[in-house]
């Protein structure tokens, strides 16, 4: 069993095992960084269902807003038999077309900062995806090691995969 453990260290079966360790957790950074970017781009695609219900709302709005002003425009070309009702109703509609303006503001900017966080996590899913494919370049680079027992690939495996890592973390300071 000694001679045997003798033989592998002196054949380099030893630093081709670290290889192959090294091997393994960059695949599971793979899978990480992977399973970060699908998750930024289904964020992505949620924000932009929410920016879109936004604005459907702010439209809805404008449209009863745009409706009440024709309703206040045909009271007040139209004869009328008691003249306190009309005008107690058109200061009615007046202030919901007050309160309307404020609201719309308000659905305004909240759709726009749903699609400030689309573009946020798009930004970031690039991020992921570019880490990703330098982390998989990497494992497959260092493979390579496996096979021909040239050191040069796995440091230029593991130059990417540091690379990888690096581009995936940065995506935590996309804002």
């Amino acid at each position: 069993m000694q001679e045997f453990s003798k033989q592998m260290k002196e054949g380099g079966e030893e630093s081709l095992t670290k290889i192959s360790l090294a091997i393994s957790i960059l695949a599971v950074l793979v899978a990480m960084v992977t399973v970060l970017g699908h998750r930024s781009h289904t964020e992505a695609v949620l924000m932009q269902a929410r920016a879109g219900d936004q604005w459907n709302l702010y439209e809805a709005k404008k449209i009863r807003q745009d409706s009440l002003l024709v309703v206040i425009d045909q009271m007040a070309l139209q004869p009328t038999v008691d003249a306190k009702a009309t005008a107690a109703k058109l200061a009615e509609y007046k202030a919901h077309i007050a309160k309307w303006n404020d609201d719309l503001k308000e659905e305004q900017n909240t759709a726009l900062e749903f699609e400030h966080e689309v573009d946020r996590a798009e930004r970031q899913a690039e991020h992921f995806d570019l880490g990703e494919a330098l982390l998989q370049i990497s494992v497959v680079l260092s493979s390579i090691t496996l096979f021909t027992r040239r050191r040069s690939f796995f440091v230029g495996g593991l130059g990417l995969g540091v690379a990888g890592v690096a581009i995936a973390a940065s995506a935590w300071l996309v804002r």
